[in-house]
């Protein structure tokens, strides 16, 4: 019996797919990133299933899209004992050990993971159980969670946030896990021959945009931020907006942008570390499957708008590298894919039977450079109305009865300020995305017979 191969799962939040050196981006520094993709298969059209932190994490794991997990929203949480690809390759015999950010906030905080190192286990108030009606106002609500964007980017600057402080003890535990596990220098109890899926999850470059003064300093004069960009009239796509010159100035977004690059190489470098520490045990990282990913990008004033919820490249577009020479070789995939399809992807390179109802599609054929018949569709949603679809460079959006739809083309468009939805060309082109939004569940003609999305016609 062939040797189960051990994953490596590297994974930051909010990680901009064009704010890396493998993308083409000049001013940023992520070598290690960098090394990772010069030996893997880079996607260069993947997509979250949520542009939003908890759908889009639940997603991941869970291997199906919101609408068919039922987490839509910040708060809500996959149901105990739910499949996720930990719990399978747990079942399968492997040591699943997470260290850092997974964002489950119900009742089952394992959720198939057999170990979890870090500061990330908190119960959402929606999960407590019978409060005392008398305590429930200030025991059980969830406080504020950030400032408003302006004053996000006002504040910006050098300094060390609260998820950074959260990054550093996961960090530490996954080089003092990986020193255990194939050490153990001092109880000779390592175990190296069993299989690990190990996932080291950060929560950088999430705002607040905080960075260290040596790595603040570096990109202050080298970025350019989004300083003269037209906003969209659409009524969501211009909301979390702020107006340089009246919101910010010109200098604090300046300040913003080069905290968050500043954070884009620090969880670069902590990456490094980790790297570093599976050599350092006599690992050889061309004997690993290694995925690197976030949850979603950040706008970073792109359109005039910052953070994530939007359709648009900057938050709904995500890096996504997948590295194993013993299997494949290096190269690129430009048709559209999505987080969801981890799932089914590790369990084919590991060996492992998925289970039923997934949304989740094998990117094996693509890793070995085969597109024949792969549906170059992608989808992304949240909440009750809002979704995206988008196949080949054609990308639907659809916000609800009360919004107008939108049509990007990013072969025409590529900066995404065109709409193409009321033009003729395209007629035919909406009736099939709007078929296809009924089969996903939305719109006033939603198919009530919805289970999970699939990719059939």
């Amino acid at each position: 019996m062939a040797r189960s191969p051990n994953v490596l799962f590297l994974m930051t939040d909010e990680h901009r797919y064009d704010v890396a050196g493998y993308a083409g981006n000049l001013v940023v520094r992520t070598p290690n990133l960098d090394r990772l993709a010069a030996g893997g298969m880079v996607f260069d059209n993947a997509y979250t299933p949520a542009p939003i932190c908890v759908p889009g994490r639940q997603s991941l794991m869970a291997g199906q899209l919101p609408r068919t997990t039922g987490c839509l929203r910040f708060g809500q949480d996959l149901p105990p004992g739910h499949p996720t690809f930990a719990r399978t390759f747990a079942r399968h015999g492997y040591a699943a050990v997470c260290a850092g950010k997974l964002h489950h906030q119900g009742t089952d905080q394992m959720q198939g993971w057999t170990h979890r190192i870090g500061a990330d286990t908190v119960l959402a108030p929606e999960f407590v159980r019978d409060p005392a009606p008398e305590f429930a106002s200030r025991a059980y609500t969830l406080k504020g969670l950030k400032w408003s964007d302006a004053k996000e980017v006002r504040r910006a600057g050098i300094g060390r946030s609260p998820w950074t402080a959260k990054d550093d003890l996961a960090l530490s535990g996954a080089l003092d896990f990986i020193e255990e596990y194939f050490c153990d220098p001092y109880y000779d109890r390592s175990t190296p021959d069993r299989p690990l899926l190990l996932k080291v999850s950060l929560n950088q470059p999430h705002y607040p945009y905080l960075a260290p003064k040596d790595l603040f300093t570096y990109y202050l004069n080298r970025v350019e931020p989004f300083l003269d960009e037209a906003v969209s009239p659409h009524p969501f796509l211009s909301t979390r907006q702020v107006c340089p010159g009246v919101d910010a100035t010109d200098v604090e977004i300046r300040r913003a942008t080069a905290a968050y690059y500043a954070m884009v190489e620090k969880a670069d470098a902590m990456f490094g570390q980790v790297l570093r520490a599976l050599d350092h045990v006599g690992q050889s990282l061309d004997d690993w499957i290694v995925v690197y990913t976030t949850d979603h990008g950040e706008m970073l004033g792109q359109h005039g708008v910052w953070e994530k919820q939007k359709f648009y490249e900057a938050s709904a577009r995500v890096p996504l590298v997948v590295r194993w020479p013993a299997a494949f070789g290096p190269g690129r995939v430009d048709v559209n894919v999505n987080l969801c399809d981890v799932f089914a992807t590790l369990c084919a390179l590991a060996g492992l039977e998925p289970p039923q109802g997934l949304d989740s599609r094998s990117l094996v054929p693509l890793l070995h450079g085969d597109t024949t018949g792969w549906r170059d569709e992608s989808v992304s949603h949240f909440g009750q109305t809002n979704l995206m679809i988008k196949r080949g460079d054609l990308k639907y959006q659809y916000y609800g009865e009360s919004m107008p739809e939108v049509l990007f083309d990013l072969d025409r468009d590529p900066t995404e300020t065109k709409d193409f939805v009321a033009d003729p060309a395209y007629a035919s082109a909406m009736e099939t995305f709007r078929a296809r939004r009924s089969a996903l569940g939305y719109g006033p003609d939603a198919d009530p017979h919805y289970r999970n999305a699939g990719y059939e016609e």
